[in-house]
């Protein structure tokens, strides 16, 4: 298993680009599946994701490739709604096919997804979604089957504004007869950059952003070339970087109003900020301080997706802190890491409470997830010694080459 070796106490310096959106690009690379013929995919990160959603169309018959950031896809040839097992337990997101092959198909096979560790994910309102739409759901410990004739418009209402539930629900409704509105939907950038995408294909969808989207049936859809958004969840991990290795460095290519909350709790924390159209530069010139607290909720609040970075900032913050998590019960697995670098975390049910030390000591962790692992990097820039991060296959499902991005930038980063 590779590792990653860092020599830590250099602060950050300089300017990088953002890739793109992995939770942008995943469910529109299944969103193309929807209409026969050739997409081009542009700004598409190179991650572990990526490549497995890549896989699993090309199981399904489509031809894919991914050369520098464009993938070009051939849906015509796809000639299956049989998702492989292996694949899909390797990443949740597969779920997202679901929508787009029982809209193509009449008929979807999957098994149960699988993914990160990071607390239980009910598919039920998936499921309930497209059972409203027409669909017919067998479901057993092992996998799931839908089918469905001509699926038909409804109205639905979302027990919790879920992501996947919501963009499974978009697409599915797309070709379905008569006019869908989703009620409490999630609102989060990669939404609105679904929407625009099948938009450009040719569906009739708006609301995407609010809490209320109205999908009107097409019978036809056209391939396109769409370049994909810019990561928001790489640039605040790179903004939380910069600021806990009391650095200066300007984002290019991104979007600053997906990151108003991040934004937010960075100058609360007390870190310079200055925002552009398509930058945003952070300076961080002393000690962060305490912020009394962060809760994570659905966008556009605090992500949770970000949360264990944050917490990095804080344990080095001057005075205590609060992190409260929301969205998913098991995101404090990074804390027990964080504490064998000297951090001072005491976890509460769902409360983590900061108290906040001078320095971060280098120390043998292991990354349990994407963003633990994301968050135990930025630890290791900013601790004092060298820091190994073990179980690295975890933070390459969402950053391209992290440590490639954070060495132009002045760290010391090594993968063996």
């Amino acid at each position: 298993m590779e590792k990653l070796f860092i020599e830590g106490g250099r602060p950050l310096s300089g300017a990088i680009s953002i890739h793109g959106a992995k939770n942008a690009a995943l469910p529109i690379l299944a969103a193309s599946l929807m209409a026969s013929g050739v997409h081009t995919l542009h700004n598409v990160p190179d991650l572990l994701d990526i490549q497995t959603m890549l896989q699993i169309v090309c199981g399904l018959g489509c031809k894919a490739e991914l050369q520098g950031d464009t993938v070009t896809i051939n849906t015509a040839t796809a000639d299956s709604y049989h998702v492989p097992e292996q694949l899909m337990k390797q990443m949740r997101s597969s779920i997202f096919l679901m929508g787009p092959l029982l809209a193509r198909f009449g008929r979807v096979h999957v098994s149960q997804p699988g993914g990160c560790a990071i607390g239980e994910r009910k598919i039920d309102m998936h499921l309930k979604g497209l059972e409203s739409l027409g669909a017919r759901i067998e479901e057993t410990p092992q996998s799931i089957i839908c089918t469905a004739g001509q699926l038909h418009g409804a109205d639905i209402v979302l027990d919790f504004p879920s992501v996947g539930a919501t963009e499974n629900i978009m697409m599915a409704a797309v070709k379905a007869k008569g006019r869908t509105t989703i009620y409490n939907a999630a609102r989060e950038p990669e939404i609105q950059d679904l929407q625009n995408f099948l938009n450009a294909m040719g569906a009739d969808i708006i609301g995407a952003g609010t809490d209320t989207i109205t999908i009107c049936g097409v019978t036809e859809l056209q391939p396109v070339a769409y370049r994909i958004i810019p990561d928001r969840i790489v640039a605040g991990t790179v903004m939380v970087a910069a600021a806990a290795t009391k650095g200066n460095v300007t984002l290019e290519h991104v979007n600053p109003a997906h990151l108003t909350s991040v934004i937010h709790a960075l100058k609360r924390a007390g870190v310079q900020m200055t925002v552009g159209d398509d930058i945003i530069n952070v300076n961080c010139l002393g000690r962060p301080r305490a912020v009394e607290r962060i809760v994570t909720s659905p966008y556009p609040a605090f992500p949770t997706d970000l949360q264990a970075q944050i917490m990095v900032l804080l344990t080095l913050a001057d005075g205590p802190s609060i992190v409260k998590e929301t969205i998913f019960e098991g995101r404090f697995k990074h804390v027990d890491e964080l504490s064998r670098m000297g951090a001072d975390i005491r976890v509460d049910l769902n409360s983590a409470f900061i108290r906040g030390v001078p320095r971060l000591y280098g120390a043998t962790v292991e990354a349990t997830d994407l963003r633990a692992g994301a968050a135990l990097v930025i630890a290791g820039l900013a601790a004092h010694g060298t820091t190994v991060v073990e179980q690295v296959h975890h933070i390459d499902r969402g950053y391209d080459r992290i440590e490639q991005m954070l060495n132009r930038l002045g760290a010391n980063i090594r993968r063996s």
